[in-house]
């Protein structure tokens, strides 16, 4: 059963935020960064910064299964794989992954990529579904483990086949992903994205395996957040979870995680700094960016009027 820790009354609240060479040196973040504290660095990237805020047990994340159990509550005792719609570019050395999940699909185009794959998945006996038009699951059959794939973050822009299992046990996988590979590049519904100037979809990216986690731990009251992986972890370890709106950020409190970090610097400052700026004024606010750079600004340190240059 999952259960969180105590969270600490010191805790202050916490903005998960993007790299910071993101912000530019005109951004207002910068000149709040100026006042405040520097702290010691911390994970850098997106599943390390996950995986320092939750404990799961054995220590891989397995984030097929949490997000299904998120998405569709029918996770447990069994393993899953994230099966996200990717696009591939082949090049003079193999195909580099350029996207993948966030692929502007409804749930019909979803549906009919996936209609085309089942029969090549039933094949290798696993089932693939379509939990979300972003957020596709491949189940496997009782008594096969699930293999150790990259995540999206790490293969990002890379070789794809530097990531895939190695030896005859990988095999399968890699032939199981070329079958994929071949029949949605020849869908018909590629050609009429490509048409539209949206890149094709032309293969899945197989990540995050293992079974569902039984006890998740962390020492977060809350995360206000719209990322499926974070609210699975936060739902499996016990704690309140809010959707990001003007509601819920103006509301944020100590020892609540408050995750900014999928967003482009231009739309938080556009959309969410008046809301943050009254944080600031209010509490502590640990300031953690997705390249580990954190620092500490309390209520007091906008009194620092002789702190300048940039950051």
């Amino acid at each position: 059963m999952s259960r969180s820790m105590h969270t600490p009354p010191r805790l202050p609240l916490e903005l998960w935020l993007p790299d910071l060479a993101r912000f530019e040196p005109s951004h207002p973040m910068r000149a709040l960064l100026r006042k405040a504290d520097g702290q010691a660095m911390a994970a850098r990237g997106y599943l390390a910064g996950l995986a320092e805020r939750f404990s799961v047990p054995g220590g891989n994340l397995p984030a097929g299964a949490l997000t299904r159990e998120l998405i569709a509550g029918d996770a447990a005792d069994v393993q899953w794989l994230c099966a996200d719609p990717a696009w591939v570019q082949p090049d003079l050395n193999g195909a580099r992954l350029l996207a993948c999940g966030q692929m502007q699909l409804d749930m019909a185009q979803a549906r009919a990529l996936a209609d085309a794959l089942e029969p090549v998945f039933a094949d290798a006996g696993m089932v693939l579904h379509v939990s979300s038009p972003d957020h596709w699951h491949v189940c496997l059959p009782d008594g096969e483990s699930a293999p150790s794939l990259a995540a999206p973050e790490q293969a990002l822009g890379e070789d794809l086949y530097e990531h895939l299992p190695e030896g005859a046990n990988g095999r399968r996988w890699r032939v199981l992903l070329n079958e994929v590979q071949v029949i949605l590049h020849q869908h018909p519904l590629n050609a009429e994205r490509r048409e539209r100037g949206l890149p094709p979809i032309n293969s899945l990216w197989l990540w995050g395996g293992g079974s569902l986690p039984g006890d998740v731990r962390t020492s977060l009251a809350g995360v206000i957040s719209d990322d499926v992986l974070l609210t699975s972890l936060a739902r499996r370890a016990g704690i309140a979870i809010n959707t990001r709106t003007a509601q819920a950020v103006s509301a944020a409190k100590a020892g609540w995680l408050l995750d900014l970090q999928d967003l482009p610097a231009e739309e938080i400052d556009a959309h969410w700094w008046a809301a943050i700026e009254q944080l600031a004024l209010r509490q502590p606010l640990l300031l953690s960016f997705a390249s580990g750079e954190r620092w500490l600004h309390r209520p007091w340190h906008r009194l620092r009027f002789w702190r300048g240059g940039a950051r």
